[in-house]
């Protein structure tokens, strides 16, 4: 027989599980703790007091948890297990990688020491709460790439592409293309996005996947071809961790609390969070002049925008990691003209967001930049889309630097 219940005590999400732990209960411990993942926690203790056996089925099924678990700042915490099914553990080996305790009150003084930091501040806007730390940082650098200009008219030759290396854009957003010569990667234009160095695209062709290039710092060689987008660079003056107190977070008022912790006009980001519904949009076709619309029409006009523009009419990627980068600004009217015509009419920012497959994040400031490399290593990448101001997250966390503007 295999009972359980769940419990919180000290800020602490606490399982007491009773009975048996084996083949035939991992299934619905599996769900248990796939949905307390799922909601955001890291650190869970399990009450092992009233468990008279666990098989090798459910070790391994606690070792797998545990593994997960591990990969994004958290663990699965033992508390008092009885002799019995201690010695289990130990014959395998397996108490070496779990902590045990003896009463709740060790791990969550152990939790609070570790997570004590003094830079550590708290924030709360239209109810998304936040913690925050800051650094002391030089304002980076924004620079633009290529024009818009001829976007709209479905215009752009070989004469409009600009190239730029790795080295000199360390984040950034735009209409590019891996490649080196234009007859080679004129067609695989599409959304894109570059996250410390690494750049992924999504071609504007009938049947997309997503190109990408990781660590490009490393390829001295390698160019990434742009008709138009900007770049940005420096070091973070803020990291951020952000969650809804009473719900999702919707894109917009998260933007609106970035701009209430910085001083700054602009500001370039990089986050990554847990998607809630996406509203976005991405190219169907490469704006290159041998497609341009035979009605003399652009492409935003009413008759052509559906044969250019995957534009969903309902939120998309439930529950699915994202990844993304651009910038943010207060005033747009204080922007230099170029840096204004990044940022579309009625917005105060222009981001872009790669969806990949759906997991767990950490939470941990520590673990911001390491979270980016498992995401982009590990996970599988479906699209890369401009980001709406309707689009919600679940938690999530954001790293901000100030820019000249």
């Amino acid at each position: 027989m295999f009972e359980y219940s769940v419990a919180v005590e000290g800020g602490l999400k606490y399982i007491t599980v009773r009975g048996r732990i084996d083949a035939l209960s991992s299934a619905e411990i599996q769900k248990l703790f796939d949905s307390l993942i799922l909601a955001g926690e890291r650190v869970i203790l399990v009450d092992f007091t009233s468990v008279d056996y666990i098989s090798s089925a459910g070790l391994r099924l606690f070792l797998s948890i545990q593994k997960k678990l591990k990969t994004i700042g958290g663990e699965i915490v033992l508390l008092k297990p009885v002799p019995s099914v201690l010695e289990v553990f130990k014959i395998s080996g397996l108490d070496q990688l779990f902590r045990i305790v003896s009463t709740p009150d060790e791990i969550i003084a152990s939790i609070r020491t570790e997570e004590a930091h003094p830079e550590v501040i708290s924030k709360e806007v239209e109810g998304i709460g936040a913690e925050y730390i800051s650094f002391q940082a030089d304002k980076g650098n924004l620079f633009v790439i290529g024009s818009q200009d001829h976007l709209a008219s479905a215009g752009y030759t070989e004469q409009d592409m600009v190239t730029v290396k790795p080295s000199d854009m360390q984040f950034g957003t735009g209409l590019a293309a891996l490649g080196e010569k234009f007859e080679d990667c004129k067609h695989l234009f599409g959304e894109s996005m570059v996250i410390n160095r690494n750049f992924f695209v999504y071609p504007a062709v009938k049947q997309p996947e997503v190109d990408f290039m990781i660590n490009t710092d490393s390829h001295d060689r390698l160019t990434y071809q742009f008709f138009h987008g900007f770049g940005f660079n420096g070091s973070y003056r803020y990291i951020l961790s952000f969650e809804g107190k009473n719900g999702d977070v919707e894109l917009a008022p998260l933007v609106r609390l970035l701009n209430s912790i910085s001083g700054a006009n602009v500001l370039g980001i990089s986050f990554f969070a847990e998607s809630k519904g996406l509203w976005g949009m991405h190219l169907r076709r490469v704006p290159i002049l041998e497609q341009r619309p035979n009605n003399g029409k652009d492409i935003f006009d009413p008759e052509n925008f559906s044969k250019w523009f995957d534009f969903p009419v309902e939120p998309m990627n439930v529950n699915h990691i994202i990844a993304g980068t651009g910038v943010v600004v207060k005033e747009k009217s204080l922007l230099r003209p170029e840096i204004q015509a990044l940022i579309s009419e009625g917005n105060n920012f222009h981001i872009h967001t790669g969806i990949f497959e759906k997991g767990p994040l950490s939470k941990r400031f520590e673990d911001f930049e390491k979270e980016f490399t498992r995401i982009f290593k590990e996970l599988e990448v479906y699209k890369v889309q401009h980001l709406l101001g309707r689009s919600r997250f679940g938690s999530g966390m954001v790293g901000m630097i100030e820019l000249e503007g």
